[in-house]
């Protein structure tokens, strides 16, 4: 736990090399790669998966590299075999962490979705991470604000959004502080840099 008893921030631990770009970050913010015992380069989102890590920023374009520049062979320093479409795949791994995360903070009570509920929990305040559904309406989405200290997550669709909170879509929520809200943030940082464009427009899934 970091000062004031809140979750200590993982982007100040031990940081790795990324493959592709040749940039060091911490080990919590790239994507981990391991090498099967058959060859098979597998993604490791967990990073719990046994064997020497091999690390990518989480970019698509940065995956794509590495899988056609040949650079997971270079860094396993043996001959593998890449599965077609790696980026999307760690996409939809990476997407189904933060759904299930969302998740469990809501069974906790962390996590609260609907407009009027987002909306009073908004101005009562302690507020981790507003959430809005990247297809939801931008003239409902302008009507909440980001406060100030806490971060905005815009990139899951209402879908996906809604298989977090068991409904069929979602378009609004909050994550309060605690609990699991900081694996929240840190996991859908990751699912950014696989979605959301340098103009900040979030990109359909898997596109």
């Amino acid at each position: 736990m970091g000062r004031g008893g809140q979750p200590k921030d993982r982007a100040d631990g031990p940081e790795r090399k990324c493959i592709a770009t040749g940039e060091a970050r911490p080990k919590a913010s790239l994507v981990r790669f391991v090498i099967g015992p058959d060859g098979a380069v597998v993604p490791d989102v967990a990073a719990k998966l046994p064997g020497r890590g091999i690390y990518v920023v989480p970019d698509s374009a940065a995956i794509d590299r590495a899988a056609k520049k040949g650079l997971f062979a270079r860094a396993a320093r043996q001959q593998v075999t890449v599965p077609e479409d790696l980026a999307a795949l760690v996409e939809g791994l990476i997407a189904r962490r933060v759904i299930n995360l969302i998740s469990l903070a809501r069974k906790g009570g962390g996590a609260v979705a609907g407009y009027e509920k987002v909306k009073d929990r908004l101005m009562r305040g302690d507020v981790r991470a507003l959430l809005q559904a990247s297809d939801g309406s931008e003239r409902g989405k302008s009507g909440l604000s980001t406060p100030e200290g806490a971060t905005y997550i815009g990139w899951l669709t209402a879908d996906e959004l809604g298989q977090a909170f068991s409904r069929q879509t979602t378009i609004h929520a909050v994550l309060g502080y605690g609990g699991l809200a900081q694996r929240v943030v840190e996991e859908a940082a990751r699912l950014k840099g696989l979605r959301v464009s340098d103009g900040g427009t979030a990109r359909r899934k898997g596109k």
